[in-house]
């Protein structure tokens, strides 16, 4: 069903033929654990916008003291749609060798074409990623079916020398995954979970509702809905705000894991306009300033994005403020 796969040790003999039984199901449990809190990274850049690795670094050793599994590097908040492959792929050396081994590394290996994807997520394993995150690709979305992003998951999935997980991101590609690629797709040795950060919680639900038997790991792909994402059996989060207010989102992971509901809540209600100024509202222009604030190294966008005006810098610090996060 899935063509060439890595895990030689898991196709059995049947008859004249060959039957390749997913790989949870022969395991206790997943290939690779991804649970936990990970900041989908922001890349710094200089004031000429060539990539700050010496503020990167500096960003890293500040997040060194929460309680992150890991970090999604050239994710959406890396701006990796704007940096060149060498770029990428450097970036995500830079931070391998930056953080302990034990921190999860998941790189962003997405590009439009199948055959590119799979070039590139080869190079950010040996680069040293753990887990590659694989956008859908989007630019002829028209024609992105179930059967053609099924086809494209499968075969990079079969060449990847590490785990897979799905990324479905539809405010950036318009595009969701459907549901029924997913369930499908969880059945494949070498795809062990999604991060969806569409926010419709019955989706995430369904998907794992479908998924679970397998150990199909689902990861909220924003802390707006991280609660809502546990109540129905999500796993983690990556979470912009992470990059914010990485303490505090950690925080909302413990609650919930520990059943502690009515806190929990309380802690959410004052994440999610936060979250949301800094993704759906003002992006990473918003991201980047807010993380100024809070002592790290954002700066400035690689063009054409433009740093925030006046105006907006005003707002963003009135959400952050009103909400208990910044004082006046």
């Amino acid at each position: 069903m899935f063509g060439r796969t890595l895990f030689p040790a898991r196709v059995i003999a049947l008859g004249s033929g060959l039957f390749r039984t997913p790989l949870r199901t022969l395991a206790a449990g997943p290939a690779l654990s991804i649970g936990g809190i990970y900041p989908p990274i922001a890349t710094p850049f200089t004031d000429k916008e060539e990539v700050d690795y010496g503020k990167l670094h500096e960003n890293l050793q500040n997040y060194s003291s929460f309680p992150f599994r890991g970090f999604v590097v050239q994710g959406s908040n890396g701006e990796y749609a704007y940096l060149t492959r060498e770029e990428r792929l450097e970036v995500v050396r830079r931070v391998r060798q930056a953080v302990p081994k034990e921190k999860l590394i998941m790189a962003g290996s997405g590009c439009e074409s199948t055959q590119a994807t799979i070039e590139m997520t080869v190079e950010m394993a040996q680069s040293g990623a753990d887990a590659v995150l694989v956008v859908t690709p989007s630019y002829y979305r028209g024609k992105m079916t179930s059967s053609a992003l099924v086809h494209h998951y499968t075969k990079v999935a079969d060449h990847s020398p590490v785990p897979v997980v799905l990324y479905s991101v539809p405010a950036n590609t318009g595009l969701d995954l459907p549901v029924d690629a997913v369930v499908t797709l969880s059945q494949h040795p070498n795809i062990i979970g999604l991060k969806d950060s569409g926010g419709d919680i019955t989706r995430i639900g369904l998907i794992i509702h479908k998924t679970k038997h397998l150990g199909f790991q689902v990861l909220s792909g924003s802390a707006g809905f991280l609660l809502a994402g546990y109540s129905v059996g999500a796993v983690g989060g990556v979470c912009a705000l992470a990059n914010v207010l990485g303490a505090q989102v950690c925080e909302l992971e413990r609650l919930c894991l520990n059943g502690r509901w009515q806190e929990a809540k309380e802690l959410q209600y004052r994440l999610i306009e936060p979250n949301t100024a800094v993704t759906r509202k003002f992006g990473i222009p918003g991201l980047k300033q807010a993380m100024e604030w809070f002592g790290f190294n954002g700066g400035k966008c690689r063009s054409p994005l433009l740093p925030l005006t006046e105006q907006e810098i005003k707002e963003l610090r009135h959400i952050f403020t009103v909400n208990g996060w910044l004082s006046l």
